[in-house]
């Protein structure tokens, strides 16, 4: 273990150099000589260490249910229409869609043509699983149409996905580094967001549905009548338009949605280059351009709302077919509104509102402090290692001491290069890291002490010393590794990143203690030739 080609030489000592490199990053800015291909990579801090916004939002379940049970409602009109069943009154209670059967012999034939759209649910809905509806009926021929326990769940679960996917998109779109989004309890979103200088703004856009339809307006309804609009017709006010009372105007909408938001394949925002106002381009897939242009040329002359969250944007009057599968929206944007638009536009749409919950912002100088206290930390920890060390063991405590600062900078170059984020929990873990090490160094030393006083020379003490401490550094760092595996397979945010802290922290020590403190012994015995070791 004492031997050393010169390539291994050479290995280690670029190895060491090229830690120091890649740490300084993250204390020096990018210069502007930097060649471009060469990476800059710093590890990006953490919402406790750079301050910022601090979210926990809640999907509103109820909503999740009331959306599938009218999804339910139309289907059973779907169906009953089509087996020719004349029904009476459909209306959803609680968890379930009660309707009545107007003869109650056909009530058998409503069950059977519903069981069709049933799926199972718990496998994927692949042959097996549990159903999602239980569907029961009355002889005097109600029916009833229950969501299952297991339907729920399932909901609960894919709403939640869904909305975390959302969120994390639509946080993209603000150029955000390193948010953390997860999910947290059975319908609960954790997010933090460092280096957020506009929480308000991200409020907005992740507590907006950003649900969009096109709908036709009903012309035979006035909305400012005050009575009660006519069956699939609604009442909905105006985004940014004002009657001269100053109160929103009202547009009578048709239920019926004509184009779903979710056919939009692209939108931006710009400015209209006749007025010089902004709006919101889009653009259409396949589908949604086909039905788009159908709508629009049968429907020419006749006002088209689209509505964003039950609110109507813009009404504009259908000019002339679009058949292009391209349209603009305007609506008094200023140039932020338009932008956050397109961003919710681009993301999609959340399968059911967001609340918030809880919020907490962390200020910079918070965060400034945390820093300087965590560097303050370690430095004192450094500083009575090595004075530990080498009132222990003298100059090999030196060549450990030198090790360790090796090992702090492999492992922030490590973390720099994975882009990883630093918090508290993580600077923690660096300052344990720095004492897994010493437990290394100290090992090899009192091992090549044991020896020495055993009467070996000097080049058989340090081969033992190494070779039977090696395999105990090995035990020990292996049943940590394990303990950081299972807090990273089963933690979440500063729990993660204090368990990768470690780990890299662990592997680089096994480099540093069993290789580069050998290497530096090995060249001091062999230039000073002495026949005692100075531990």
């Amino acid at each position: 273990m004492l031997f050393f080609a010169r390539w291994k030489i050479w290995s280690i000592v670029g190895l060491c150099l090229a830690g120091v490199i890649l740490s300084l990053p993250n204390v020096i800015p990018r210069p502007s000589w930097w060649p471009e291909s060469v990476p800059y990579a710093a590890m990006n801090l953490g919402l406790d260490l750079r301050g910022g916004s601090y979210l926990l939002l809640e999907v509103d379940m109820p909503a999740v249910v009331r959306e599938r049970l009218v999804n339910i409602q139309d289907q059973v009109r779907t169906r009953m229409r089509a087996g020719n069943i004349a029904i009476l009154g459909i209306a959803a209670r609680e968890n379930a869609v009660v309707f009545q059967v107007r003869d109650p012999a056909q009530a058998a034939d409503a069950v059977r043509a519903l069981r069709e759209i049933v799926t199972n649910v718990g496998t994927g809905g692949l042959g097996g699983g549990t159903p999602d509806l239980d569907i029961q009926s009355t002889p005097d021929g109600t029916v009833t149409i229950l969501l299952t326990e297991v339907a729920l769940r399932d909901k609960a679960t894919q709403a939640v996905e869904q909305s975390i996917e959302i969120v994390r998109r639509r946080i993209d779109e603000t150029g955000v580094n390193e948010p953390t989004i997860a999910r947290q309890g059975a319908n609960r979103i954790l997010v933090q967001l460092p280096g957020v200088d506009d929480p308000d703004r991200i409020k907005r856009l992740l507590g907006t549905t950003a649900k969009m339809t096109f709908r036709l307006l009903d012309p035979n309804f006035d909305p400012n009548s005050g009575q009660r609009p006519p069956p699939g017709v609604e009442i909905m006010r105006a985004e940014n338009e004002r009657r001269s009372d100053g109160q929103a105007t009202l547009y009578a909408v048709r239920q019926r949605v004509e184009v779903e938001g979710a056919n939009l394949t692209r939108a931006s925002a710009g400015t209209n280059p006749q007025t010089g106002e902004w709006i919101v381009n889009f653009e259409f897939d396949s589908l949604g351009a086909r039905r788009f242009g159908d709508v629009t040329r049968q429907n020419v002359g006749r006002p088209f709302a689209i509505v964003l969250d039950d609110k109507v944007i813009s009404a504009p009057v259908i000019r002339e077919p679009i058949t292009g599968g391209r349209g603009q929206i305007s609506g008094r944007f200023t140039a932020r509104d338009a932008q956050d638009l397109a961003v919710l536009l681009r993301a999609g749409a959340l399968p059911a509102p967001l609340t918030i919950v809880e919020e907490r912002t962390v200020g910079p100088d918070l965060g400034a402090d945390a820093i300087r206290a965590g560097i303050a930390s370690i430095l004192v920890g450094l500083v009575l290692v090595f004075g530990f060390i080498i009132w222990s063991y003298g100059l090999f405590g030196v060549f450990a001491c030198l090790g360790l600062v090796a090992n702090l900078f492999l492992t922030v170059a490590a973390l720099s290069m994975l882009h990883a984020t630093l918090t508290l929990p993580g600077m923690a873990g660096l300052l344990l890291t720095l004492g897994l090490s010493v437990d290394a160094n100290i090992l090899i030393n009192e091992r090549i002490r044991e020896e020495t006083a055993a009467g070996k020379s000097p080049y058989a003490a340090m081969e033992a010393g190494f070779s039977r401490a090696f395999s105990t550094i090995v035990d020990s760092n292996l049943t940590t590794l394990i303990k950081m595996m299972l807090l990273f397979a089963f933690g979440s945010g500063p729990v993660r990143g204090f368990a990768v802290t470690i780990t890299l922290g662990i592997l680089t020590s096994m480099f540093t203690a069993t290789v580069l403190v050998r290497l530096m012994m090995v060249v001091w015995l062999r230039a000073k030739k002495r026949q005692t070791l100075p531990v």
